[in-house]
């Protein structure tokens, strides 16, 4: 049986048709769906971006994330970093098992020099030029137009990351030529080139819908009549304080239009499958990183202390092949770092020891099993969540040389929040002040928590070895005179 791993940066969980959107048009992942187990309560347990791959790409847990300074990376956060010298990838697992695996992908941080996400991977393919990726040459001159359009009066130093995105949109013919296009073109491509005789493991990331959200006009146009041309949604802020309400509806156009692309072109790539007769032998899992805030307590964007059930909760659809559990909605609370033993399990291969997650599969066909909380760790925040509370604290302070410096990014705001997920689903009161007790009983558990997995989180990157006595400096083994 072959492996297919779709994930999709910052898609919303509610932004899918299948789990209840009556508005959004994603069909293809509609009728994925039909034949899948949706899981209904899978949550992010490490966050953004890279510590979100660490445990997809491991299915060993990352909170509590350890500092490690990244050079040349503009982002300085805690958990991101490359994998573990002692990690065992999922790819280079399923290659020592006989598969061939290949990995598409246009999420720049990804390639960023130093780190090593395409370990294990026997083709790898970078499509460049998402958000801030240094591809594209910043010249502000050919852009200022567009760029007025973007930011209206607000100040753009020269060389951000918006100069390069403007530059490679003029080049946009058709929705064939955006990242996410050009991404699952050639990953269908591949499939469709595909001769060896043995099973392979495809992975593929996408960076859309993750902003700028600066899709094709005529997808946004289908949620905002009088979207037009806008490019409300490229520089969109982090609150809407000083959007009009036409600036806002057109920024949630944008993320709506950009969802509806992905899904057009994960149609395209489940095509080529299809055509090609692999679809009733391959495994596929969709799923995305985490989410964002569309406007919820007057927030946009995700943040290190923005960690409520838009930002981290996740769309998890695991299609069998062989048709098992097609169309159930399963319950129970599950996390990325189940993905992978959870694929081992039904591809029947074994799972390495350094695993920490749990095989789901039997929660899909109606076991039980499901945890009764789940964390999810950003930065300095940490969120705590049972079915019937969710709990958000700083879990730690940055020492005084650590703020000085400016090196770490995220809030560090002080801050409880507990939502009543019985009265307020989508947490929208903060009622920590009308329940200390819970705050406290929640806050303890959570320090538990950290505590259990502290050993567990922890590893060595790029560590010295000798290379001993029968090998030459350059590697090559000593010959016999």
């Amino acid at each position: 049986m072959n492996l297919l791993i779709i994930v999709s940066d910052t898609f919303r969980w509610d932004y899918v048709g299948a789990y209840g959107n009556t508005w959004i048009h994603t069909p293809h992942l509609d009728a994925l769906a039909a034949g899948s187990a949706l899981f209904l309560d899978a949550y992010a347990e490490g966050l953004p971006t890279i510590n979100a791959r660490r445990v997809i790409m491991t299915g060993r847990n990352t909170f509590p994330h350890e500092y490690r300074l990244q050079k040349s990376d503009p982002i300085q956060q805690h958990g991101w970093h490359p994998l573990y010298d002692e990690d065992v990838a999922l790819a280079e697992h399923l290659r020592g098992r006989g598969y061939f695996t290949a990995l598409f992908n246009d999420v720049y941080h990804l390639m960023k020099p130093g780190k090593n996400f395409h370990r294990g991977f026997d083709q790898w393919f970078w499509i460049r030029g998402q958000e801030a990726d240094p591809f594209a040459l910043p010249d502000r001159s050919k852009v200022e137009d567009l760029l007025r359009r973007a930011a209206g009066d607000r100040d753009v130093p020269d060389g951000a990351w918006i100069l390069r995105h403007l530059v490679l949109r003029q080049q946009w013919k058709s929705d064939a030529d955006t990242l996410v296009g050009q991404t699952m073109t050639r990953a269908a491509e591949w499939v469709r080139s595909y001769t060896l005789r043995k099973p392979f493991y495809l992975h593929v990331e996408c960076f859309d819908p993750h902003e700028p959200w600066d899709p094709p006009a005529e997808y946004a146009q289908r949620y905002e009549a009088d979207y037009g041309d806008s490019l409300d949604g490229c520089l969109a802020p982090g609150t809407t304080d000083r959007l009009t309400d036409q600036q806002f509806a057109n920024i949630r156009a944008a993320y709506a239009g950009e969802v509806t692309l992905v899904d057009r072109w994960v149609g395209h790539l489940l095509d080529a499958l299809r055509d090609t007769g692999r679809m009733e032998d391959t495994l596929i899992i969709f799923t995305s990183d985490h989410g964002c805030m569309l406007g919820e307590q007057g927030q946009i964007h995700k943040g290190t202390d923005r960690i409520r059930n838009q930002v981290t909760r996740v769309p998890l659809l695991i299609r069998h092949s062989g048709g098992e559990a097609a169309g159930r909605r399963v319950a129970g609370f599950c996390q990325h770092q189940d993905l992978m033993p959870t694929a081992l399990n039904i591809l029947g291969e074994p799972v390495p020891d350094r695993v920490l997650g749990r095989n789901i599969w039997p929660q899909a066909l109606g076991g039980g099993g499901a945890p009764d909380y789940v964390v999810s760790g950003f930065c300095f925040h940490a969120c705590i969540r049972t079915a019937k509370w969710s709990f958000t604290r700083p879990w730690f302070k940055p020492s005084t040389s650590e703020s000085k410096e400016g090196r770490l990014y995220g809030s560090t705001s002080t801050r409880e929040e507990l939502y009543d997920l019985e009265a307020d689903p989508e947490e929208l009161t903060n009622v920590a002040e009308e329940h200390p007790d819970v705050a406290r009983d929640l806050s303890r558990r959570l320090e538990e928590h950290i505590r259990r997995f502290a050993p567990l989180t922890t590893g060595s990157i790029q560590s010295i070895t000798e290379i001993g006595e029968h090998m030459t400096f350059d590697g090559l083994p000593k010959l016999d005179r």
